[in-house]
């Protein structure tokens, strides 16, 4: 480790060899019992780093160097790689990106929680890796991050506008976009042709710092049934230009099932309060999913709706939800976090009931109406905070459920809803998790009633840290 304190020179490290990855994605060294976290870098690789922070007991560092490249490495398919923040593990191999988040939930669950992994099922990784997501959301900007090509041009002639995705920490710099690889066609086509003809019609892109411009955001939704859905958020632009692009889309490409608008002159870019105004179509899609008896079960798909994001994968990890369960038909299940009740009409034809908590009123809404579009008539459905519903009374008036199924948000379970999920004593608890830290901790917590009896992370996610992870908990 040298470094020149006098001119307060940057430290550098000649030589790490990186060890093994972190949960946050970020490869892992060790330098004079220093851990040292290395972007972009890859377990196996031996770099020269350069450190950017440095705490008592951990440094982040960047790659200025590979002086030995892991075997697991491979070349990034993304032009947009290592400015995006979006898919940071693209330059590691897929299976090996399997084995690092396996390896990562089971040293959560262990460390965390003290559980037993033993019999931990190995990880279910993504069919398809590329072009996985249904929904992408794109923002516009005036202020472009430039790259180093770029900074070579005059500044007069440089095109400072873009749509595209946040750089990683710069809420007001936007990376233009060329081609992602998340989203399938028209996606690519229809963002280039929305900036194309922003750019030729001058249509002001959002100032994101004074809050000014026309255009601001750009949503577009896509389902296995090839239904597609266009919102555009728009700020302070004028009713001859809304109606101006709504047009364009409508007239170039036909193949928009719901093409929609939203004016938000907020400070924040949620949508969950703004008016959803349809121009053309209708103001949702459809998407579906099969079961068992060889039907499907569909979904109704809104500006606001939540649905999870890998299509095909959410069919697998529902199905291990189901599986995990082991329903025999008589069984009255409580399905927490709901959502748009699609766990819950998922497994609705192998129950006798089930019951379906969720804090947003509009996944409610949504919730009951797939439900009724299914003609399911056994779920029932209920809007507010988990921890204010799930009350004595609630569980007395609707009865002690024999399946809980929970899959919370990222922050996890409520400490009170962990509390009445142990006053239950369901005798079988099917935990899906997006975050296996906050998982853990619950577990903790229920391990006082429950076993552990099986556990298999599902990657969602190709090419990030990301990965869901499925519990079965038995009632001691």
């Amino acid at each position: 480790m040298s470094r020149n304190r006098k001119n307060a020179e940057p430290i550098r490290i000649s030589g790490l060899s990186i060890i093994d990855i972190a949960e946050e994605g970020k490869g892992v060294g060790k330098a004079d019992e220093l851990v040292i976290f290395v972007d972009k870098a890859v377990p196996g690789d031996v770099v020269d780093v350069r450190i950017v922070k440095k705490k008592k007991n951990f440094a982040e560092a960047i790659v200025e160097n590979i002086q030995t490249p892991s075997e697991l490495r491979q070349d990034p398919f993304c032009s947009h790689f290592g400015t995006c923040g979006g898919c940071k593990w693209q330059h590691m191999d897929y299976e090996a990106q399997l084995k690092f988040k396996h390896k990562n939930v089971e040293a959560a669950l262990q460390r965390l929680a003290k559980i037993d992994t033993s019999a931990m099922e190995p990880i279910l990784g993504s069919a398809v890796n590329r072009y996985y997501r249904n929904k992408l959301e794109y923002t516009f900007s005036n202020k472009r991050w430039l790259n180093a090509t770029d900074m070579e041009f005059e500044a007069e002639g440089r095109e400072m506008n873009a749509l595209g995705f946040h750089v990683p920490l710069r809420f007001d710099k936007i990376l233009d976009i060329e081609h992602c690889y998340l989203q399938a066609e028209p996606s690519n086509s229809l963002r280039l042709s929305v900036r194309e003809y922003a750019l030729k019609n001058e249509l002001s892109f959002y100032d994101l710092r004074n809050h000014e411009g026309a255009l601001r955001n750009l949503i577009i939704r896509t389902s296995s049934t090839g239904e597609v859905m266009v919102v555009v958020v728009f700020a302070y632009a004028e009713q001859e230009q809304i109606k101006g692009l709504m047009e364009h889309l409508k007239v170039s490409f036909p193949e928009i099932t719901a093409l929609l608008y939203i004016e938000n002159q907020k400070k924040n870019d949620t949508i969950f309060d703004q008016e959803v105004i349809t121009y053309a179509g209708r103001d949702h899609i459809f998407e579906q999913m099969p079961v068992e008896n060889g039907g499907v079960v569909k979904f109704k798909i809104g500006a606001k709706s939540f649905y999870q994001t890998n299509s095909e994968q959410a069919y697998e990890l529902y199905k291990i939800t189901k599986e995990f369960a082991g329903f025999k038909g008589d069984e009255l299940v409580y399905d927490l976090y709901t959502g748009a009740g699609t766990i819950a009409n998922f497994i609705a034809g192998s129950v006798k009931q089930v019951v379906g908590i969720e804090y947003v009123p509009t996944a409610i809404e949504d919730a009951k109406f797939n439900a009724s579009l299914n003609g399911i008539d056994n779920t029932i459905f209920y809007a507010g905070d988990m921890k204010d519903i799930l009350t004595g009374h609630f569980i007395a008036e609707h009865g002690k459920p024999d399946v809980v199924i929970t899959d919370p948000p990222r922050a996890g379970m409520h400490a009170d809803v962990v509390e009445r999920l142990l006053e239950m004593e369901a005798e079988k608890i099917v935990y899906v998790s997006c975050n296996a830290a906050t998982q853990a901790r619950d577990l903790a917590l229920l391990k006082e009633k429950y076993d552990v009896v099986r556990i298999k992370p599902v990657d969602m996610f190709p090419h990030t840290q990301h990965v869901e992870n499925v519990v079965l908990l038995q009632l001691k």
